[in-house]
C-alpha cells in the first residue's frame, strides 16, 4: 500500500473548516478564531501533517531557508560552526541545509546549483581555497552569499573572519615570552589563503624576535588530526631541534601530540605546543591544549545576521568583519629552564 501525504484540504475535510480557513490558521493570519485554530492544529500535530514549504516559498518567493557549505562537517572546527550558524539561523525564523564539499572547489558549484533548485533565500559558506571564486562567481548575482573566513577575503563579497594573521602572532609571541628561540611552524597550506596568513603571522613574530623559522607543509586539500600526526611522525623521526611548536590548527595539534606520544616525547616537558581554532575536544583533561580561540558563536551570528540583510535588501553593499582571536593559555606550553 502506498504511502499517501496528507494536503490541507485533507485537514479542512477533517475539522469541517474550508481549504482558506486552514491556510490561514497554519500561516498564524488574522479571521480565524482561537477555538478553531486550536482545533486545526491539534488534528495537525496528532496526524503529523507537515507543511508544503517549497510551494509556500513559491508564493512568497521566500523559503526561509538557508544553505551552509562546509568543506567536511566531521571536521571539529566545521561542526561546532555549522551548530552555531543553525542555531542563530533558527532564531531568525531561518532553516538551515547543510552541505558537504570534501574540500573540493568543483563540488562547491554543484552544491550551489543544488541549493539555487532547492529555493534557499541565500549561502553562506567555508570556500575551499582561493580558487573557489572562479567557480562560484556565476552563482553570486543570483542568490545573496556570505564567506566565512578569508580564502576569498578579495572578492567583492561579504565575509566574516578571525584575524589569522594576529592569531598565529600572539601564539608565537607567548612562546617567546616563555624563552623559547627555536619554534617551527607545522601544517601550512599553500593554496590557502587562511593558511597563508596564518603562516604570515608566525613568520612576523619571528623575524620581530631575530628568530629563524621553519615550516613543514601540509600538501593534502584538508588539516585533519591524520595529517598532523603523518608530519610530525616524520618529523619526530628526524630530529627533535625545536623547543616549541605552532600547529595551523587544533586538529593539526591533536595529530602532532599523537606522534610525540607515540615517540616518547612528553608535552610540555621535551616541546611545547600551541593550535589554532580552540575546538571542543581542545579542553579536554588528557589534552588541555594551549590554542588560539575563534569566536564561534560571534562569527556564526555575524554570518547569519549578515546573510538575512542582504536577503531582505539586495541592494545592500558587501561588508567584511574581521574578529579579534584570544589566546587560550592551558597546559602545553612551559617556559624553557
Amino acid at each position: 500500500m502506498s504511502a499517501k501525504r496528507l494536503t490541507i484540504r485533507d485537514i479542512a475535510q477533517m475539522t469541517g473548516v474550508s481549504y482558506a480557513t486552514v491556510s490561514r490558521a497554519l500561516s498564524g493570519s488574522a479571521g480565524v478564531s482561537d477555538q478553531t485554530r486550536k482545533r486545526i492544529l491539534s488534528t495537525c500535530n496528532k496526524l503529523g501533517y507537515t507543511a508544503n514549504y517549497m510551494a509556500r516559498s513559491l508564493v512568497a518567493r521566500k523559503s526561509k531557508l538557508i544553505g551552509f557549505i562546509v568543506g567536511s562537517i566531521d571536521n571539529p572546527y566545521m561542526g561546532q560552526l555549522a551548530c552555531q550558524v543553525e542555531l542563530s539561523a533558527r532564531q531568525k525564523g531561518y532553516n538551515l541545509i547543510l552541505c558537504n564539499s570534501m574540500h573540493q572547489e568543483e563540488h562547491e558549484a554543484e552544491l550551489f546549483s543544488l541549493l539555487l533548485g532547492r529555493q534557499v533565500d541565500g549561502v553562506i559558506i567555508i570556500p575551499t581555497s582561493s580558487k573557489s571564486y572562479g567557480a562560484l562567481e556565476k552563482f553570486f548575482e543570483q542568490i545573496p552569499t556570505v564567506f566565512i573566513g578569508e580564502n576569498l577575503r578579495d572578492a567583492p563579497k561579504s565575509y566574516v573572519a578571525v584575524d589569522n594573521y594576529r592569531g598565529t602572532m600572539l601564539g608565537t609571541e607567548y612562546l617567546i615570552s616563555l624563552g623559547h628561540r627555536s619554534i617551527v611552524y607545522i601544517g601550512y597550506r599553500s593554496e590557502s589563503v587562511t593558511h597563508q596568513l596564518r603562516v604570515g603571522g608566525y613568520t612576523q613574530a619571528c623575524k620581530d624576535h631575530g628568530l629563524e623559522t621553519t615550516v613543514i607543509d601540509n600538501r593534502e586539500s584538508a588539516s585533519s588530526i591524520e595529517q598532523g600526526y603523518i608530519l610530525a611522525k616524520k618529523y619526530f623521526s628526524r630530529y627533535l631541534s625545536h623547543t616549541a611548536i605552532v600547529t595551523a590548527t587544533d586538529t593539526t595539534a591533536l595529530g602532532v601530540m599523537k606522534a610525540a606520544d607515540e615517540a616518547g616525547i612528553v608535552i610540555p616537558r621535551d616541546i611545547s605546543i600551541v593550535g589554532f581554532d580552540n575546538i571542543s575536544y581542545s579542553m579536554l583533561p588528557r589534552i588541555n591544549l594551549t590554542t588560539i580561540e575563534q569566536p564561534f558563536n560571534t562569527m556564526a551570528a555575524s554570518a547569519v545576521d549578515m546573510l538575512i540583510r542582504t536577503i531582505e535588501d539586495p541592494a545592500m553593499g558587501y561588508s567584511h568583519i574581521v574578529l579579534s582571536p584570544t589566546l587560550i593559555k592551558r597546559g602545553t606550553c612551559r617556559p624553557v629552564e
